[in-house]
């Protein structure tokens, strides 16, 4: 055992006695060391209860004959970031994150790992700290919020955001604005829709990396804490068998991982996220094969805020398992990966079913034919840019309109506010890039607010920034390069014709060639003056096209 470096022979009795300072008997000291790492903290509401999601793991790891020991990892909300400066913060994090969790299990030679995470930046990084570990390991979640409950219709976190654009534009009264903001997230858990956090947990099944039902079982359920049992369990037959993640994460499960996203309609910083782990694996993504996955892959799922299903129906109806037996139907899986389970994906998908069409469409009668997310390139973005095709209106799947050009989020949201975007405008909102914001931010509160105002199906918004998970609409994001690496999105000027055509994966900026060419001869981007964290992110940061992942 790794640990045993550390805790056998006279040589390392200091070891030991900082063991026993610890509280350890000599037989915990002698078990396999299984760090559990806990995202838990008391300002996200998605991370609230891993305190209790903890406890049971550790049982399980001791039930089955290993030392549990827990050590930290920090989360961001992106729900509390939202919309100031606090969103530079979130994306950055998931590097934070694989570092830290990278030195600590290192520093301390554990055995094995249960990562306990649940929110957006959270999951990938400690999938990324896995794979560099490649010690065994599972993932157990925090799980989903239960939706809330408005006029008789269920809520989610996009719910609220768009109550605001219908507050300000007049559409609703502050009383029921003030009942969204009571009623709309009414336990803890991971946002109840189909956004960034319950996309990584659902496609960490996917992976191989988490135990069935560890992206969909609510948050507030006792099956939650059963599974973080089995999670401890599971680590532990994992450690015996020498099962690692690589063994687990190879090319073919990413290749499961983005087939099962297009079907679920996942959120596009899936785009993000999935490079960026496989990367830390030695494999390497780029933004066409997702685009030549989505053509073969149909979208049988439409939860919110794409639709008006959620995730815990998604659970109801069998699961993320469920989907994927669906899709082996049509030999869309690679059924030999490997699995945290000890088990092939075949093996773990045969016996699922499909307990409602209504929520997991039958693979025969999809939403559409192809994925609900899909890559599109041109002169305005030749390094490709993200649009979650299933929650755009089919109005808005083909549009062209005058550009209109910010600089920034905040600049775009007064003018949004003040009712000065037009039907048939093309919102721009540049120098929000990983390098550029620098972070990446998201872009939920002016897209909520252009729904929210009755503009979802004439308005669209591009940006070299990102996308919650909560946002729909004509929304294309990640556009690279960045303005602040010079990309074409820097050079749009107020009025350009921007033209969109999801179906054909095209975007482009429609001026003259030579015009285009000498608007790039001269573009100078801007910079920022930076201090701290984000400058060191900024110097490293490479394009949102391969992940924003740290050069």
């Amino acid at each position: 055992m790794k640990s045993d470096k550390i805790k056998l022979g006279a040589q390392n009795a200091p070891h030991r006695a900082l063991y026993h300072a610890l509280g350890m008997t000599e037989e915990e000291i002698n078990r396999p060391m299984v760090g559990i790492v806990s995202s838990y903290n008391e300002i996200v509401p998605g991370h609230m209860n891993i305190d209790k999601i903890v406890e049971a793991v550790r049982l399980g790891v001791a039930m089955a004959g290993g030392n549990p020991v827990v050590f930290p990892a920090i989360a961001v909300c992106d729900g509390i970031a939202m919309g100031h400066t606090g969103m530079k913060y979130s994306l950055v994090t998931r590097d934070l994150i694989a570092d830290s969790t990278e030195a600590m299990a290192l520093a301390h030679g554990f055995d094995a790992l249960v990562m306990v995470p649940n929110c957006d930046k959270n999951v990938p990084g400690l999938l990324m700290a896995a794979a560099r570990l490649n010690v065994p390991t599972v993932f157990v979640s925090g799980g989903p919020m239960l939706a809330g409950h408005v006029d008789g219709h269920k809520t989610s976190f996009s719910s609220i955001s768009e109550a605001v654009g219908e507050f300000n534009a007049g559409k609703i009264t502050l009383e029921k604005l003030e009942e969204y903001e009571c009623k709309t997230c009414p336990t803890c858990g991971s946002c109840s829709g189909m956004y960034t956090a319950n996309s990584m947990n659902c496609l960490t099944e996917a992976l191989g990396m988490g135990l069935r039902g560890n992206g969909t079982i609510p948050a507030v359920y006792s099956r939650r804490l059963e599974l973080a049992k089995h999670a401890g369990m599971a680590v532990m037959e994992l450690l015996k068998k020498d099962i690692r993640p690589r063994d687990i994460m190879t090319e073919k499960a990413f290749m499961n991982a983005l087939t099962v996203d297009m079907a679920l309609g996942c959120s596009t910083n899936s785009m993000l996220h999935l490079p960026a782990i496989a990367h830390e694996c030695g494999i390497e993504i780029n933004l066409d094969i997702a685009n030549s996955i989505s053509a073969k892959t149909p979208n049988l799922c439409h939860l919110a805020p794409a639709g008006r299903t959620y995730v815990e129906e998604l659970d109801e109806a069998g699961g993320v398992w469920a989907v994927m037996n669906e899709l082996s139907k049509k030999g869309l899986l690679n059924l030999d990966c490997m699995t945290v389970t000890g088990k092939t994906v075949g093996e773990n998908i045969k016996d699922a079913i499909n307990l409602d069409h209504d929520v997991i469409r039958p693979v025969e009668d999809p939403y559409s034919e192809t994925g609900g997310i899909a890559v599109l390139r041109g002169n305005l973005a030749p390094d490709g840019c993200v649009v979650k095709r299933s929650a755009v209106s089919p109005k808005m799947l083909k549009h062209s309109g005058p550009a209109r050009v910010f600089e920034c989020e905040e600049d775009a949201q007064a003018a949004i506010n003040a009712g000065l975007i037009n039907p048939g405008d093309v919102v721009v909102i540049r120098y929000e890039g990983p390098k550029g914001g620098p972070g990446m931010r998201e872009m939920l509160n002016p897209t909520s607010a252009i729904m929210g105002m009755g503009l979802g199906e004439s308005v669209a918004l591009i940006t070299d920034g990102r996308f919650s998970g909560a946002t729909r609409g004509a929304c294309v994001g990640h556009i690279s390069p960045e303005a602040a690496s010079g990309g074409p999105i820097g050079i749009i000027k107020e009025g350009d014709t921007v033209m969109i055509d999801i179906p054909e994966n095209k975007i482009e900026l429609m001026i003259p060639k030579e015009e285009f060419d000498r608007r790039m001869a001269e573009f100078v981007p801007k910079t920022k003056e930076l201090s701290g964290y984000l400058k060191r992110y900024a110097a490293l940061v490479s394009s949102g096209a391969k992940g924003a992942i740290l050069n």
